[in-house]
């Protein structure tokens, strides 16, 4: 008896190890990933990206059904559509939005509906059938899926936003960019979330904009956002 409760606690201890390693190696993945996106100057993005990919195929590989880290691998890799040819661009958004599946399979919850997010916007970002997969309707259906989850996230109100800025529903946009702006950065995430912030309220003043003056908006993207360096 003496040993099975032995093994029982090295099996746990271990559990935990398993655990916290993973958290770990996936903090590291979103800091670098925010430090390249945000701070890496343009030109050396791409290269920048490809090493994080290594990483985060390595982790995968040691995490098989780690719904996040297979999150963390699409967003580096729709990240890095942007700096490639329009061929390689569309064949890593279908990865990404594979990948994205693959990880709402493992978990529906995961990322706090992060997945969601980068999938609704995928959706409404990519060229629409016979180029790619995109679908405002799917858009519509993956967004609002990720406010069902998380209502408060600055993310899915963001992209919400966005995505009914390009429906031409100004009004209804600018309620999300509102909620976006207004919303407590995550202290975890502090950096990012103030960046993306910054974009919500720039996104309220053209959705405002254009509600007085009927004329196109500036459309914020994804993968471009906080580019400029």
């Amino acid at each position: 008896m003496k040993k099975l409760f032995l093994v029982v606690l090295l099996l746990l201890s271990s559990a935990q190890c398993f655990a916290e390693n993973l958290k770990d190696s996936l903090k590291n993945i979103e800091a670098e990933w925010t430090s390249i996106y945000y701070k890496t100057p343009q030109s050396e993005q791409g290269p920048a990206y490809v090493q994080l990919l290594d990483k985060t195929t390595n982790l995968i590989r040691q995490y098989p059904n780690a719904a996040e880290a297979i999150y963390w691998q699409a967003v580096i890799k729709a990240t890095y559509a942007d700096h490639q040819d329009a061929f390689s661009a569309l064949s890593a958004i279908q990865e990404a939005r594979d990948l994205l599946l693959k990880a709402l399979k493992i978990d529906p919850k995961t990322m706090g509906g992060s997945a969601y997010v980068t999938l609704g916007t995928l959706y409404y970002m990519a060229p629409k059938w016979p180029i790619s997969f995109g679908d405002d309707d799917a858009a519509k259906q993956m967004l609002e899926a990720a406010l069902k989850i998380n209502p408060d996230s600055i993310d899915a109100n963001y992209f919400y936003g966005e995505f009914l800025l390009q429906q031409n529903k100004p009004n209804d946009a600018a309620i999300y960019f509102k909620k976006a702006s207004a919303t407590p950065a995550r202290t975890e995430q502090l950096f990012a979330d103030n960046q993306l912030k910054a974009e919500a309220r720039l996104a309220l003043e053209n959705a405002q904009q254009r509600k007085i003056s009927s004329q196109k908006g500036i459309f914020l993207s994804l993968f471009n956002s906080a580019s400029a360096k």
